[in-house]
């Protein structure tokens, strides 16, 4: 059996906005507990500034492309697939696997690579999981740069799987299309409990509405792109992926907003810039704001031309150019908008 996939077109990259392809010079796994083993790699400068980078999803894992957002000649980035994801194992398994135990991997490795401090670089889930690392653990944070602000809040499961309905109702009739009466109540459980169902049938079909979705909202006012088959072994990486999401989505992601803004109170004092796209339809910009009312002292910048991926060119150069002024100055002052 295969399965359409329908990849966000603002994850291409425009040419030129990234910088050249790389390949790590340290990687491996670290044994983390729980029988998880997490796969970490190190890019760029060996000498150069420590920058943690934090994948979006849940569930997503890193690429190749993530290596090429931050100059390697300035920085030492260290990527890593959370539990379950990408070339961690077991990959997909959901046991064990909350924030709580993420927080506690991060520590982990960054013991393991003998690092004092990192600045910690994190987009949509990546953003979350960066507040709620960075308030528990300041003192190994020189500082964060997060993109695509998502708050974990039912606010947030409300517009990601109700209120952008209104916005794009044809790709939304496809995702509703899928749902019995009682499924519409719950989505994210609904979606869960699909894509761990034993009957491979139902969980592809699950599968396929809910990427046509994400890309929809990923990339709005764009035609999609061709739709292509998965091959089995593509399959069993989506459906991993996407009940790894499923699972954190229906347990608000182990934060919750009120949890969210909390952690970001605490992390007052510490430079951080926010970054956001006008256009972004999957974690909408009002949250960046509610975030910077809410963590003093950060800067604030809302990117033209840009939704929610960091391949956006207008997003990638601003990430990149941030990044760099972070590096010199070790400051964020004089970027953005400061609300205190």
């Amino acid at each position: 059996m295969t399965l359409p996939t329908i990849p966000p077109a603002a994850d291409e990259p425009t040419a030129g906005a990234l910088f050249d392809a790389i390949e790590p010079f340290n990687h491996g796994h670290v044994d983390v507990g729980d029988g998880y083993q997490v796969y970490f790699e190190e890019c760029g400068a060996p000498d150069g500034m420590p920058v943690l980078f934090l994948h979006g999803g849940p569930g997503s894992g890193c690429s190749e492309r993530h290596r090429q957002l931050l100059d390697p000649a300035l920085f030492r980035v260290v990527l890593f697939d959370q539990r379950g994801c990408g070339r961690s194992t077991p990959r997909g398994e959901i046991a064990a696997n909350t924030t709580d135990h993420l927080v506690a991997d991060i520590e982990r490795l960054r013991s393991h690579l003998g690092i004092e401090r990192w600045l910690v670089f994190g987009g949509s889930w990546g953003s979350s999981l960066a507040l709620v690392y960075c308030a528990r653990h300041p003192d190994a944070c020189s500082g964060a740069i997060l993109r695509g602000i998502f708050l974990t809040g039912q606010d947030d499961l409300d517009w990601f799987f109700r209120g952008a309905a209104a916005l794009l109702p044809v790709a939304w009739e496809r995702l509703a299309d899928y749902l019995d009466e009682s499924g519409q109540e719950d989505i994210a459980q609904h979606y869960l409990d699909a894509l761990r169902s034993p009957d491979r049938l139902t969980a592809a079909r699950a599968l396929q509405r809910w990427m046509q979705w994400e890309a929809a909202l990923s990339s709005p006012g764009r035609l999609p792109p061709a739709e292509e088959p998965l091959s089995a072994d593509a399959l069993d990486v989506a459906l991993d992926k996407y009940r790894i999401q499923a699972h954190y989505l229906a347990h608000a992601c182990f934060i919750g907003e009120a949890e969210a803004l909390r952690c970001a109170g605490a992390m007052a004092g510490m430079p951080v810039a926010i970054l956001h796209g006008r256009l972004d339809f999957v974690c909408r910009p009002a949250n960046a704001r509610k975030l910077q009312h809410a963590l003093p002292g950060s800067r604030l910048r809302f990117i033209d031309d840009a939704g929610h991926s960091p391949f956006d060119a207008p997003m990638t150069a601003a990430l990149a150019e941030v990044a760099s002024r972070f590096h010199a100055r070790g400051s964020f002052d004089g970027w953005g908008d400061s609300w205190n």
